[in-house]
């Protein structure tokens, strides 16, 4: 049996001041910081983030990036993988339709589980993807001991 639900314009007017207000009451100064970060970072590559038995996985895609551009340091518990995609445009003679592919400096920081272990990280570049691996501590087995009870 199919149900008719009723518009309800005021609500749709509610849904959308809810959205819009966070944009409208920022303070003029935090838009300025945002715009200066915008103009820093221009892109944010895909990841990928996975766990094995032993291991945290991080893999970004980072087609056309040399792994010399990219910079991958953990601190305070924060992964971050930085660098930056080059647009190679000054090829003469050759006209672009449409250019959809984003260049720049990009940036991706995540952090890091609990039992990650930082001093246990290694990284990898192959085929345009950084592969980060982060080992989990070693865990502290549970210590049994039987009692006899009397």
């Amino acid at each position: 049996m199919a149900s008719l639900l009723r518009w309800d314009p005021v609500k749709e007017f509610d849904d959308l001041a809810r959205r819009f207000t966070p944009f409208v009451l920022r303070n003029p100064e935090a838009r300025i910081e945002e715009r200066q970060a915008r103009k820093t970072v221009e892109w944010a590559p895909s990841v990928d983030i996975s766990e094995e038995e032993g291991a945290y996985l991080v893999k970004a895609e980072l087609p056309e990036v040399q792994k010399e551009a990219v910079k991958v340091v953990i601190e305070n518990g924060v992964l971050t993988i930085s660098g930056e995609r080059n647009r190679n445009i000054e090829k003469t003679g050759v006209r672009y339709h449409r250019v959809e592919r984003e260049y720049g400096a990009f940036l991706r920081s995540f952090t890091l589980p609990d039992d990650a272990d930082p001093k246990k990280i290694s990284a990898n570049m192959k085929d345009g993807v950084l592969t980060v691996r982060i080992e989990k501590l070693a865990e502290a087995k549970p210590l049994a001991v039987e009692i006899n009870v009397e």
